[in-house]
């Protein structure tokens, strides 16, 4: 069953997304008070300021490629070399204002929006990536994603849900779609002879399906369902379909929290169920 809204694939549709999601982290901001600024969010050891330096950073770092010269504690909260890269851009904004790391963010962003619009650029230019070089259609998607599940950390921790039928959110589920296979046949590892069925019931409404079958070398494979890839199935395989709304599916998929804090059903194996939405995570 196809997204609707579906996401984004034109060009024009990404930069219009990341856009709404940027422009939304800076309202946000704008409507904080220093008390908002400093409460916790789902990520460990960042507050509401934190998130959206986090934001303000590693875009910057995009358009310049300036790594910020600062000297980062040892945190608990960070746990390799990554993390410790991306807690730069944090640390350097933790003695200012929050409403100055907002009017920073709608600057970066604006750059940013420019760069992408830019005469001549299409979907396959090379830009900066998180990553290493990427197109800017893929690095545009994997931005949108990640800002906006920041956009949705900074909501819960505010209060004020909002932006569940957006191109973020739409971009978010079309890329855990994608991912479904992988997630529910290795990551979760469901033994073939399943089959297993993620239905959205909105704002973003939509529904995906794995089919699990034997593999290479033992390893369970997942092939897509509704997909148009045919295959024979089984009699005796087993159905189990998890329906959640889009906030409670795109929170679990970023890792926000675990299975008990979420609502879902489940018709079929409830075992099979409960080890997918354990390990759907998208987001590192």
């Amino acid at each position: 069953m196809p997204l609707h809204p579906a996401a984004p694939e034109d060009l024009a549709g990404l930069v219009s997304a990341y856009q709404a999601t940027t422009q939304a982290i800076v309202d946000l901001g704008r409507s904080c008070s220093d008390a908002d600024f400093a409460k916790e969010t789902a990520c460990p050891g960042w507050t509401v300021k934190d998130q959206i330096s986090h934001v303000v950073g590693l875009e910057s770092w995009l358009h310049t490629g300036e790594v910020p010269r600062v000297d980062v504690p040892a945190y608990g909260h960070i746990r390799n070399e990554a993390g410790q890269f991306i807690e730069k851009s944090v640390e350097l904004r933790r003695r200012m204002v929050g409403q100055k790391i907002v009017d920073e963010l709608e600057t970066v962003a604006a750059r940013r929006i420019a760069e992408f619009s830019a005469p001549g650029v299409t979907l396959e230019t090379v830009v900066r990536g998180p990553w290493g070089p990427a197109p800017v259609g893929e690095t545009l998607q994997r931005r949108i994603l990640d800002i906006w599940t920041h956009e949705q950390d900074l909501r819960h921790a505010l209060g004020r849900p909002g932006n569940l039928d957006s191109g973020g959110a739409a971009v978010f589920m079309d890329v855990l779609f994608a991912a479904l296979p992988r997630l529910v046949a290795r990551e979760a590892g469901i033994e073939p002879g399943n089959v297993v069925i993620i239905d959205s019931t909105g704002p973003v409404m939509g529904r995906a399906g794995v089919w699990v079958e034997p593999g290479d070398e033992g390893k369970a494979r997942g092939i897509p369902l509704f997909s148009g890839i045919a295959h024979d199935g089984d009699p005796d395989d087993v159905f189990t379909t998890i329906t959640l709304s889009t906030d409670c599916l795109t929170r679990r998929a970023a890792g926000r929290g675990g299975i008990e804090d979420i609502h879902f059903t489940v018709v079929g194996d409830e075992s099979v169920a409960h080890r997918v939405l354990e390990h759907l995570v998208l987001v590192p």
